[in-house]
């Protein structure tokens, strides 16, 4: 698997698995199961998943060595601020079973993240935590985080598929070597993005997948991605997209697919502001 690297020279794998949404604990351990065996070792999981001790039980169940792994948590709104991100973290390391993370996020730019950035900048310091990242922050709260700061965030985690691109957003990210995690790469099957025309015939040209298409894109952009699945078939098939490259018109045809707008979650939309303020959960 290829990796790139992060502003803090650490190298995280290109391809990871999410398992966002897989709350049955054995369904997820599983999962997990399947997609090291295919070979990921990208792994991202969050505090208000509720499967964050699945996701450790089996990747300390694998016996792969932790430093073959590269682990990804969040911490979430009600969590917000410096002494109680401190106590979620802690609780994240817990469930996970592991000694330190990879990668941690602020999982939404709302509440006190002020307050998280400096319990994460000390935890990191501490080398709890070997980079730090930011989930659906866009241009302006980004960079004002970043200018108020030591530490600059490696990573922005983000809505981000064919049809939602998020150049703007990008161009600034370039500015500071800040990468980007494709939490949706397949936009989460909405408007027929598996049967999309332009996908499935790039993919013929190389008996590829629309899905396995994507991947490729999102590769040759530098984006990470991390899909979910918790089919067997399809994680492997996921995994299966070295062995081809698109060419400049097929990348130019994707280019095209973008509307410039979120298709699943608009974080600045009040509706949505109450509505993630509103979950609450047990870690």
């Amino acid at each position: 698997m290829e990796s790139i690297l992060l502003n803090n020279n650490i190298e995280i794998p290109q391809l990871g698995f999410g398992v966002f949404q897989i709350t049955a604990q054995e369904q997820c351990r599983q999962s997990v199961r399947n997609a090291l065996e295919t070979g990921y070792r990208l792994f991202d999981t969050a505090a208000c998943y509720g499967n964050e001790g699945a996701v450790g039980e089996a990747i300390k169940q694998s016996g792969i060595d932790r430093k073959e792994i590269f682990l990804t948590s969040k911490v979430w709104i009600q969590d917000a601020g410096y002494e109680r991100t401190i106590v979620s973290f802690e609780k994240t390391l817990h469930n996970l079973q592991m000694e330190y993370l990879d990668l941690y996020l602020i999982h939404m730019p709302y509440g006190d993240y002020y307050g998280s950035w400096r319990a994460m900048e000390e935890l990191y310091e501490a080398g709890k935590i070997r980079a730090l990242g930011v989930y659906n922050f866009e241009s302006d709260r980004l960079l004002d985080l970043i200018l108020n700061h030591k530490v600059a965030p490696s990573v922005n985690q983000m809505e981000l598929h064919p049809f939602c691109q998020q150049k703007k957003l990008r161009l600034l990210m370039d500015e500071y070597n800040i990468k980007a995690m494709a939490w949706a790469p397949f936009a989460e099957g909405m408007e027929g993005i598996f049967e999309d025309k332009v996908l499935r015939t790039i993919g013929r040209q190389y008996g590829k997948t629309p899905a396995q298409v994507i991947l490729r894109f999102l590769r040759q952009e530098g984006i990470i991605a991390i899909p979910k699945s918790v089919h067997k078939e399809r994680i492997e098939e996921n995994y299966e997209i070295d062995d081809f490259r698109l060419s400049v018109s097929d990348m130019e045809r994707i280019y095209q697919m973008d509307t410039g707008n979120s298709r699943i979650l608009e974080i600045r939309s009040l509706e949505e502001v109450k509505r993630l303020h509103d979950i609450r959960f047990i870690q």
